[in-house]
């Protein structure tokens, strides 16, 4: 029987976890020569490819000299940190990636100390050594004060420490970036001499905790672990210990093993192994399934509760239909419980009397993983501004609070300190270097709504922000993160036309060109001033005989400004929605029709004014 390494490999996002497993996949021989394989290949669905990130934990197994080390490749963005944190209980050991050139970062922090905490054995591999500008002895200073400050005991500031060009497939002990040489034999043989070998104990009772959920249509749940204790085998009668105390048994219907990239079926699994079991549809993340004579449930792992809600609606939009063929609230909802029973950080709930849902995740990136994936499945929906989950502590409420990271080259740095701090960030420290500054702010998460396109505008692109949740604190008072600029909002249904798209110009920035089909109340640009105005983009030229000048000869249109899904979220405000279809990504009003959005907004200001005389009083 072979001997089995569990380890997770953990980093900051983009610093190259799934790159360098990609490549440890292919020096163990996991592939045929012949075989092509990407390096992002753990990335397994098209969004994963097209943004360059992990989204959901994946497992993966390699044989390596007399060794079966099980590799759990992990989210390194703050949304998904989630399942980083229940991993920890599934591996003996992390694999700590970072970034050369770019250091510690907030995620780097977050994970290495998950792992502290689950008294992991970690593994250091400096990454990208042979970027340019790459700084490989501050990023080792950086890495020891970090294990410094979460507080590592003498033995852990011992690490060990590869160096390596995942994206090249080189590695070395040696910090000189010459002396990297083809293979991933380093940092293979330093998981095997430095990870322990997990507990072993086939002949205790058998127990099994899930930290991670697939979903199959026939099987139900899939609960994926490692299994803590004795030995399990197909068929076997379980017992599962119910988060709530109560108990359940089932048989094992399905039980399957990795093996490279594949899940594959096998007949038993021992104390160690990392394996996925079937058979309770509804089995849940930190439950224990253990044999029928011996219930003894394993504490429960905490699951990072969701900061974010959205409200997700049936298209009813005058293009509703055009696109898509998932309409229906019916089976906007069957696909939002597929979607949970695979993400426990998800939760929905119907919204009475309505065909409405309120989702509620993570963060913007996780729910607009989720809106994306049910665009390019066919639906069509409505989703309203994200709002932060306000949560009431010893009778006060709450609010998130997460801790914000910002890189901005020398030049931007005082507009962006002046924006962010009115979004009532408070910043705790400041430091520049070779013409970069960073500063560090603790700030609500309402502060972040709406924050992206901004930032990135006023920093022409160069910007970095990382942020992760922190805490919740008492909620401040007053509004956050509402856009200064008002809308141009199309006034009648029709195909825009260069005509009046050059007349509606001068009013502000379009969305759009010419020749996009509009509708009354689509938001088809923003204003220059503070205010809504209502503009007609569908009016044609008129048809005679007679030109007045040289300049109605041609009409030269501005560059219209693209929106994509993540930028519109950013955008708008809380009386307006995106709508979403395969083939479109549009803003709107909730109200469309003019002439009832002139009244509600007329009635709203009266309401506030009263408000405001009566408070005076």
């Amino acid at each position: 029987m072979k001997q089995i390494r569990n380890v997770a490999i953990i980093a900051h996002v983009d610093h190259g976890k799934t790159t360098l497993v990609g490549q440890l996949l292919k020096y163990s021989g996991t592939f045929r020569d012949n075989q092509n394989v990407a390096i992002d290949v753990m990335d397994s669905n098209a969004i994963e490819h097209e943004r360059g990130i992990t989204i959901l934990a994946k497992t993966t197994s390699i044989n390596y000299k007399d060794y079966k080390i099980n590799i759990v490749d992990t989210p390194g963005h703050a949304d998904f940190a989630g399942e980083v944190e229940r991993i920890m209980n599934m591996v003996d050991g992390v694999v700590l990636v970072v970034d050369a050139f770019e250091g510690t970062m907030p995620q780097t922090r977050f994970v290495l100390k998950k792992a502290f905490e689950s008294h992991l054995k970690p593994i250091v591999v400096i990454n990208k050594v042979d970027r340019p500008n790459a700084n490989i002895k501050q990023t080792l200073d950086e890495v020891l004060n970090l294990f410094i400050e979460l507080g590592a005991d003498d033995s852990m500031l011992e690490f060990p420490v590869v160096y390596c060009s995942a994206l090249k497939g080189t590695s070395s002990y040696s910090d000189d970036p010459n002396d990297q040489t083809l293979g991933m034999a380093p940092v293979l043989d330093t998981i095997i001499k430095e990870i322990p070998a997990p507990n072993t104990d086939t002949t205790a009772p058998f127990q099994f905790q899930p930290s991670l959920l697939d979903y199959n249509d026939y099987v139900g749940r899939i609960g994926i672990g490692r299994v803590e204790k004795g030995k399990i085998n197909l068929g076997d009668n379980v017992v599962c210990c119910r988060l709530d105390g109560s108990t359940v048994n089932f048989k094992v219907a399905k039980l399957y093993g990795f093996s490279g990239l594949d899940r594959i079926d096998i007949p038993e699994a021992d104390a160690g192994d990392i394996v996925a079991i079937g058979g309770l549809p509804d089995i849940n993340v930190g439950e224990t399934v253990c044999q029928p004579d011996s219930i003894c449930p394993l504490p429960k792992l905490r699951i990072d509760e969701p900061t974010l809600k959205m409200t997700f609606s049936a298209n009813h939009s005058p293009f509703s239909g055009r696109d898509g063929k998932n309409l229906s609230a019916k089976k906007i909802q069957d696909r939002l419980f597929k979607e949970c029973q695979r993400d426990v950080s998800l939760r929905f709930t119907p919204i009475p009397s309505s065909e409405s849902f309120t989702v509620i995740g993570r963060g913007e990136l996780h729910l607009s993983v989720l809106i994306e994936t049910l665009r390019r499945e066919g639906f069509e929906l409505l989703v309203s501004k994200p709002e932060v989950l306000l949560k009431t502590i010893d009778g006060v409420e709450c609010e998130p609070y997460e801790d914000l990271q910002i890189d901005v080259p020398d030049q931007y740095t005082g507009a962006v300190i002046d924006m962010i701090g009115r979004r009532s960030a408070e910043m705790i420290n400041m430091n520049s270097a070779n013409g970069l500054t960073r500063i560090n702010y603790i700030i609500p998460s309402r502060g972040l709504l709406s924050f992206n396109t901004p930032f990135m505008t006023m920093t022409g692109g160069y910007g970095v922000a990382n942020h992760s949740f922190k805490e919740y604190r008492p909620k401040i008072k007053g509004e956050i993160a509402q856009r200064n600029l008002g809308v141009l909002v199309s006034a009648d249904e029709g195909k825009s036309t260069s005509y009046a798209i050059k007349n509606a110009e001068e009013r502000g920035t379009m969305f759009l060109g010419p020749g996009t089909d509009v509708y009354e109340g689509m938001i088809v640009g923003e204003n220059k001033y503070a205010m809504d105005m209502v503009v007609t983009v569908t009016k044609q030229k008129p048809l005679n005989n007679e030109r007045n000048s040289n300049k109605d000869v041609m009409i030269v249109l501005k560059s219209c400004r693209k929106m994509s899904l993540e930028a519109c979220m950013d955008y708008i405000n809380s009386d307006e929605l995106v709508e979403i279809t395969p083939l479109n990504i549009r803003m709107c009003k909730k109200i469309l029709d003019t002439e009832s959005r002139k009244k509600y907004d007329a009635h709203k200001k009266a309401e506030l004014k009263a408000l405001d005389e009566a408070g005076e009083e």
